[in-house]
């Protein structure tokens, strides 16, 4: 593997060590090793950001993990596990959460890692200062005072996270969300080293100045080319972390990812061409991991800009798309038709039956042709719609059926790509019409995708509001009992079907190559949470 790959990322040749690899905990007895353990992952775009509380898209969130360390963390199959914390208390209300820190955990640069950096993390990910994308998941775990301070109409201090002492860290809620601790594993409540962040500002995270408390470091940021994450010597757990090398490679198309995945340049991609999985399939089926995954693939209506502003027309252009058709003929990974935002991978929830989920495809194309005209659009006054996507053969390929299918409605479409940095920007800034748009859960629960239809959410970019909604999530936070919150759940999901500010297109599946040689790859994690300090390279 080695010497090939490492000349290909720009290493130069590198000589295995005559000593055998660290045995990790997590290597099955009797496995050979690879005296090189270094590994190169495929990353699609490059992150806009590094910055644990900055962070917006998997692109960042894939490498700040392997970074950065929060309280817990998920094992192979998503559940929770202790991490930088070794265990927890919970108050009889539900409402407040005493972690208890592991002795002797450092930062990369020595320093000990202490409650109060993790009090620094999550009053940065709240300060109106920092800027943060992600400032609205402390709001929705009701951390204490997080809406007042995100307003600026409280300082960072006031809330709702302490250190009762170096070695543990408390946070109180304003109401008893029962899923709190599930949220933990996401980068946004991570500890960040206050003195590093003061000092260097927004340049903390170049490779010259980053301190991290994960199993890997940052040794290398080649913009729009690669990052390299060297193993951290100071990590608590370092002694059962196997790989010492981490390369991440910005490669935006999955057709130039694939030639490079065949060279050996790389050793796990992150998709897989839509063209080229039945060929792959046939041709090195052990090498293709498919897995489910807790993500929708969707279109988002710009609901301050008409004629989105009219359920009417929403619902029409909903209707109108084949998803059997679109799942099974351009996409057939596995991806499932989508008449819900929650996907049925998530833990604890079942999507009810949409109604028009059950008709023909016939059936849903003529109430769609009749919802148009009723907004008075039709083939003699047709609607021009702009629909943006970020750069990707799939993303194209999957508009361009769209814009077919929409075409019966009398709708002409203007296709628009963007990279993705200046994609989230026109997402984030609402200069925009209809746009492609992917979630991911953060946690394995429905609210993770029902929040984001929260008129207050930061993802909800095309500013629908719901009053109903909204009230139906906030009650759900506050019932423990998991039948009676699937209730108000499936009520929200009725919302959203009938008012329809999004378009869910498919449920998402995690489909990728991984070489033979590569250990550990966790097949049943729904979040795709694959840390590389769980991975190893087997002697080949």
């Amino acid at each position: 593997m080695a010497k090939t790959i490492m000349k290909a990322v720009g290493l130069g040749l590198i000589l295995a060590s005559v000593l055998p690899a660290a045995q990790g905990a997590n290597v099955p007895e009797g496995t050979r090793l690879h005296n090189v353990q270094e590994l190169v992952r495929g990353n699609g775009s490059e992150p806009a950001s590094l910055d644990p509380q900055k962070v917006e898209g998997t692109t960042g969130s894939t490498i700040t993990k392997d970074l950065f360390e929060g309280l817990v963390q998920q094992d192979a199959d998503g559940n929770i596990i202790p991490a930088q914390a070794t265990h927890w208390e919970v108050s009889e209300d539900n409402k407040t959460f005493t972690f208890h820190l592991r002795e002797g955990i450092k930062w990369s640069n020595g320093d000990p890692v202490t409650a109060h950096d993790f009090v620094f993390g999550f009053r940065r990910a709240v300060d109106p200062a920092t800027a943060s994308r992600y400032a609205w998941y402390l709001e929705i775990a009701t951390v204490t005072n997080a809406s007042k301070v995100i307003l600026g109409e409280m300082p960072p201090e006031t809330l709702g996270a302490r250190a009762v002492d170096d070695r543990t860290f408390e946070v109180t809620l304003e109401k008893p969300v029962p899923y709190f601790v599930r949220m933990l594993a996401h980068q946004n409540t991570f500890p960040a080293p206050q003195k590093v962040v003061e000092k260097y500002g927004d340049q903390w995270t170049r490779a010259e100045n980053m301190v991290t408390n994960g199993a890997y470091t940052l040794d290398k940021w080649v913009v729009n080319e690669r990052i390299e994450l060297k193993r951290s010597p100071t990590y608590w757990d370092n002694a059962n972390t196997v790989l010492d090398k981490v390369t991440f490679l910005a490669i935006v198309s999955p057709n130039t990812e694939l030639a490079r995945y065949k060279a050996g340049e790389v050793d796990m991609t992150l998709t897989i061409p839509l063209e080229h999985y039945k060929k792959l399939k046939v041709e090195i089926p052990d090498e293709i991991r498919t897995t489910p995954y807790l993500s929708m693939y969707y279109y988002e209506f710009n609901t301050k800009v008409r004629p989105y502003d009219d359920p009417r027309v929403r619902k029409a252009l909903s209707l109108a798309i084949n998803r059997e058709a679109l799942t099974k003929y351009v996409l057939g990974q596995g991806q499932r038709p989508a008449y819900t935002f929650t996907p049925s991978s998530v833990n604890g929830f079942k999507p009810p039956v949409i109604e028009h989920s059950t008709w023909t495809h016939e059936e849903r194309l003529a109430e769609a042709k009749r919802l148009m005209a009723e907004a008075g659009y039709g083939p003699d006054r047709p609607l021009l719609i702009n629909l943006l996507y970020n750069t990707s053969e799939s993303h194209k390929k999957i508009a361009i059926v769209v814009a077919q299918l929409w075409k019966p409605l009398g709708v002409q479409v203007r296709l628009e790509n963007q990279e993705w940095k200046t994609f989230l920007d026109t997402r984030n800034q609402g200069r925009f019409e209809v746009a492609r748009a992917g979630w991911a859960g953060d946690y394995n629960e429905a609210s993770t995708m029902l929040d984001v239809m929260l008129s207050n959410h930061g993802q909800n970019k095309g500013k629908w509001a719901n009053a109903e909604y909204d009230a139906l999530m906030a009650q759900s936070r506050l019932v423990a009992d998991d039948e009676e919150r699937a209730k108000l759940y499936t009520r929200a999901e009725e919302i959203i079907a009938a008012e329809a500010p999004v378009l869910p297109v498919y449920e998402s599946v995690i489909s990728r190559l991984v070489k033979p040689y590569v250990g550990g790859y966790p097949m049943n994690n729904v979040e795709d949470t694959v840390y590389s300090k769980n991975l190893y390279i087997i002697a080949h």
